[in-house]
This record gives C-alpha cells, sequence and structure tokens, in this order.
C-alpha cells in the first residue's frame, strides 16, 4: 500500500487490515505510518510499516528483494500514492512540476511491479489496484496536463501488465474514487468547501470489492456507487 499514511491510502489501509490482511504500509510521513499503525492495531489488525520517498528508485528497486526475505507472497497491491504536478497551461508548467508527476504517478509504479512482480506471481491470486480518476484517462480538462498525463501513461501500463500476467492469476484493477475530501483535493481545489465532499472511509467497499477473489476484471475501471 502507497501513500499510506493519509486520506484515501489511510481508508484502504484499515478497510484491508479490518478484513484480515496484514498491511505493508508505505508512505513518506513516519508520524502519520505510526498513526495508521495504532489505528490499525486498536481494530485488531496487523501492519508493517516502511517509511520511503517513490521517487529515490533505489529504494524502491530494492523492496521487492527486501520482501521477499520475510515475506513468500504478496496477495494485494494498493498503488495509490500521487502528485498533482501543476495546473497550469502546457506551456507554462515547469519542467521540475512534469517530471515529479511522472516520476511518481508512472515511473514509481513501473519500478513497483517490476520488483514486487515475483512475489504477486507467486500469490496465485494476486490482486492489483491502480488509483486513477476521470482525468487520467476519460476526459481532457484544462491546466490539468502533467496529472493527466501521467494517469493515462499509468493506465496503459496497468492494462498492460493485467494482460501480460493473467495467465498467473494476478487480477488488476483501476479505481477512480471520485472527488474525496482529501490533500491533494484541496491542493487542487483550494476554494472547495471541503464539508461537500465524501470522507475517505468511504471508499472501503469498492477497496475490498476489487480486492477480492471474486474480482476477474482485467484492467476495469472501477467507480464509488454514487459516483
Amino acid at each position: 500500500m502507497t501513500g499510506a499514511s493519509r486520506g484515501i491510502g489511510r481508508a484502504a489501509a484499515l478497510a484491508l487490515a479490518s478484513a484480515g490482511a496484514h498491511v505493508l504500509a508505505l508512505a513518506r510521513t513516519v508520524g502519520g505510518l505510526e498513526e495508521l499503525d495504532d489505528a490499525i492495531r486498536a481494530a485488531g489488525g496487523g501492519a508493517s510499516l516502511i517509511p520511503a520517498d517513490l521517487t529515490e528508485f533505489e529504494t524502491v528497486d530494492q523492496l521487492g528483494p527486501a520482501l521477499s526475505r520475510r515475506f513468500h507472497k504478496l496477495d494485494i497491491l494498493v498503488l495509490n500514492a500521487g502528485a498533482l504536478g501543476e495546473l497550469a497551461p502546457i506551456p507554462d508548467i515547469s519542467p521540475k512540476a512534469f517530471k515529479r508527476a511522472f516520476d511518481t504517478n508512472v515511473e514509481a509504479n513501473w519500478r513497483l511491479l517490476r520488483t514486487l512482480d515475483p512475489l504477486l506471481r507467486a500469490s496465485g491470486s494476486a490482486r492489483v489496484l491502480v488509483m486513477t480518476s476521470k482525468i487520467g484517462g476519460e476526459a481532457a480538462r484544462p491546466f490539468w496536463g502533467a496529472y493527466a498525463a501521467s494517469k493515462a501513461a499509468l493506465e496503459m501500463l496497468a492494462k498492460t501488465y493485467a494482460e501480460e500476467t493473467r495467465q498467473a492469476g494476478v487480477r488488476v484493477a483501476l479505481i477512480d474514487p471520485g472527488a474525496m475530501r482529501t490533500r491533494m483535493r484541496a491542493e487542487a481545489m483550494p476554494g472547495e468547501n471541503p464539508d461537500i465532499l465524501p470522507d475517505p472511509s468511504e471508499i472501503a467497499p469498492l477497496i475490498l470489492s476489487a480486492a477480492s477473489p471474486s474480482y476477474d476484471g482485467a484492467a476495469e475501471r472501477m467507480r464509488r456507487a454514487a459516483h
């Protein structure tokens, strides 16, 4: 689980832990991870914390070998962490912001799939959940170029991985949560009243559905019932 310390990632981690999963929680914020760990343990679950920055690619590349020394397989992978980039006309997007969006939203996830692939295949029935949005593959919106292009690339990466691993029992889902009360949403829409948005905890049923043995899709787009 990436981006597990807050928002949708935290809500997904709590939902999976409540369903009996031992959560491997990865995020940059140590304090947030510790608070998540406390909440999971208070509910009777278990977690292992992985403080890391996904744009430190050498660290990401070592994640698979490190986990394989402790775990024999990985049943669920949630690729949740993301970067907004910079909301600006395409000619005005800074190279640094554009690179940050693609480093976080595309390359980091490619490297995660690459390093964790043996553990996912060892499961025999792994589920990979990839967070996306309508802007990332269905509808272009002015000023969202860096985010939208990176999410569109991530979606195609996920679809390709789904085709390559289907015979190994891996199933991939594209999770489109819609607008939710998260820090990224507040950054993108600073004038919006957050009280009108659903709490990230409302993502739980969708996460559990996509992670369940009954899900048999190949990078299908899944949305909340009310979205």
